[in-house]
């Protein structure tokens, strides 16, 4: 394969909940990218318009413990203006491609997108638009339903609105997964099953969040589709060891068997590989991306959500997949920069 020797902007670590993942994608993306050749630059926004170089951005990652509030919190109000610094500064004079390993808010929501796209710098993954709707679970399930992408029952609720538990519980069913609208990697997710848990859980997803959704609780194998341009990858069966797919079971080796391809019937593979290149289409992403599902007992598909800048590290669910039809790790980075670039032809 013809590579094509570029400056790139590694674009890692951020401020949102996930940023210490963030900073592991960071680090096996940039492997990769050195290993193809490219001139790399790594550039972590919440340090402005400083590099203050690989040794100290990556010594940043810690265990990936799931973030406190608090610390989360002061990082955002301390450091959301660095954002807007880093991508108007010289940091990216020359830069050919500004390769996203960035996750959550402030990095897969649209906003670095808008901040990039206004100073012309071309970027690995979706736009503007439709980073921002499939970030959005309540925005993106809408599209869903009306494509008749099956998706879990739903209510959306914004601070100070009004609602009784009670009528929830009558719409949505016995048990209950409330979560915020517009964050990743289960942060501010929890299950309940009576009225005074369901009202905690609302306000604790508000700590995070403008918007928290009640969606209807499914019961089922947890499955996830990526998409490379416009194919499908090999469904991929992920089984936490117990409980469910949560922070803990997502960056913890050992804690969740990945089982790809799936073990699924034939047609259930398809129409989950049919449903997540529907989803992704319609939301209007592009490039790559995940879709994950819920499979009943009963063989029905529950989409759940799109992942538009899905993680790279050596846990990373695309990574296998793409593995599954013999696209090794390095292969699928410079796959991506070359589906990137097709986006500004």
């Amino acid at each position: 394969m013809f590579v094509k020797i570029m400056k790139i902007a590694l674009l890692t670590g951020g401020i949102s909940s996930e940023r210490d993942v963030a900073l592991s994608s960071g680090r096996g993306v940039l492997n990769a990218l050195r290993k193809l050749g490219h001139s790399v630059k790594v550039i972590d926004p919440i340090y402005g318009s400083n590099i203050p170089g690989e040794d100290v951005v990556f010594t940043d990652v810690v265990t990936r413990e799931y973030p406190s509030l608090e610390k989360l919190r002061k990082m955002q109000t301390d450091n959301s203006r660095n954002l807007i610094e880093c991508i108007n500064s010289g940091i990216f004079d020359g830069i050919d491609l500004a390769f996203l390993a960035l996750h959550g808010k402030y990095g897969e929501d649209g906003k670095i997108q808008t901040l990039l796209s206004l100073r012309g710098i071309k970027y690995t993954g979706s736009g503007i638009e439709s980073s921002c709707i499939a970030m959005d679970k309540d925005y993106s399930k809408t599209v869903f339903m009306h494509h008749g992408i099956p998706t879990p029952h739903w209510i959306a609720f914004r601070k100070n609105d009004n609602y009784n538990t009670a009528d929830i519980f009558s719409k949505l069913g016995r048990k209950i997964v409330v979560k915020p609208s517009d964050e990743g990697s289960t942060v501010g997710l929890r299950i309940v099953d009576n009225g005074e848990d369901l009202k905690e859980a609302i306000e604790y997803g508000f700590s995070f969040s403008e918007k928290v959704l009640a969606e209807e609780y499914i019961k089922g194998r947890e499955l996830t589709v990526s998409i490379l341009g416009n194919d499908a990858l090999p469904v991929i069966e992920i089984k936490p060891k117990e409980g469910f797919y949560d922070y803990e079971h997502k960056y913890t080796k050992g804690m969740t068997e990945y089982i790809c391809p799936a073990e699924i019937p034939e047609e259930i593979s398809v129409e989950a590989k049919k449903f997540a290149l529907d989803a992704f289409k319609f939301l209007g992403c592009e490039v790559y991306a995940r879709v994950d599902f819920l499979l009943t007992d009963s063989g029905n598909l529950f989409c759940l959500e799109v992942n538009t800048l899905p993680g790279m590290t050596e846990l990373s669910l695309v990574p296998k997949a793409a593995k599954a039809v013999g696209i090794e790790f390095n292969d699928l980075i410079e796959r991506i920069i070359n589906l990137s670039l097709k986006k500004y032809v």
